[in-house]
């Protein structure tokens, strides 16, 4: 990952990235693309909330498994494992 990839919102390019926390997802799936939904549960009881909705083809839903795969095992050798939610 380049050193200054988080310095610019996750952006290699520069441009603004609008940044949102994400605790609660759901995917689906049909014969030509993945729908991945994140969102936000609450501990108060409210109802999770959808925020963002990303739509990709299977090969690029399959790059998207092994790079978080990767950057998870990266994670984990510099700062222990992740303990399961």
């Amino acid at each position: 990952m380049p050193k200054d990839f988080l310095e610019n919102g996750g952006n290699s390019r520069g441009d603004e990235a609008l940044g949102k926390y994400a605790n609660y997802f759901q995917v689906g799936q049909n014969e030509l693309e993945f729908v991945i939904d994140f969102g936000q549960s609450f501990s108060d009881g409210r109802e999770e909330h959808f925020h963002t909705r990303i739509i990709t083809s299977p090969p690029y839903a399959k790059e998207l498994l092994r790079i978080l795969e990767d950057s998870i095992e990266e994670y984990e050798a510099r700062f222990g494992r992740i303990p399961e939610t």
